[in-house]
């Protein structure tokens, strides 16, 4: 108990560097995933890759492969396009917080696997993978 009292800031030293390493992990897993992970899960499982940027946006630059179903419209355009529920959904919009808000849409409508693209369409080009335009 003498070795606790008399080196606390040791202690506390080593609680706050074990949090800095944790909390970038944490935060990380919650992001989505990122440019290089959505490639290998479009081409080993399939995923679709799904942009919910509105036609303009769209239109101006997408995903390589990526089939628009803008946020708005989401509800009702996502099941035409993705028929089968069980696999695995990509959501990219441009910086991620619109395909956030799909995601849990997609959730609700039981696409069970959907996930969403850290960083958006910027990280996609950071990436170096391919943007069309329509």
């Amino acid at each position: 108990m003498n070795f606790i009292v008399e080196n606390w800031y040791l202690i506390l030293l080593a609680l706050v560097s074990g949090a800095m390493l944790v909390v970038p992990a944490l935060k990380g897993a919650a992001g989505g995933l990122s440019a290089a992970n959505a490639v290998l899960l479009i081409n080993r499982e399939k995923a679709v890759l799904i942009d919910v940027c509105g036609a303009d946006e769209y239109a101006a630059g997408h995903a390589g492969g990526a089939k628009s179903v803008p946020l708005s419209e989401f509800e009702t355009r996502l099941p035409a396009v993705v028929k089968n529920k069980a696999v695995p959904l990509v959501l990219v919009c441009a910086s991620g917080a619109r395909a956030q808000r799909a995601a849990a849409l997609a959730q609700k409508l039981g696409y069970a696997n959907a996930q969403v693209l850290a960083g958006g369409l910027k990280a996609w080009k950071e990436a170096g993978l391919p943007v069309e335009k329509s």
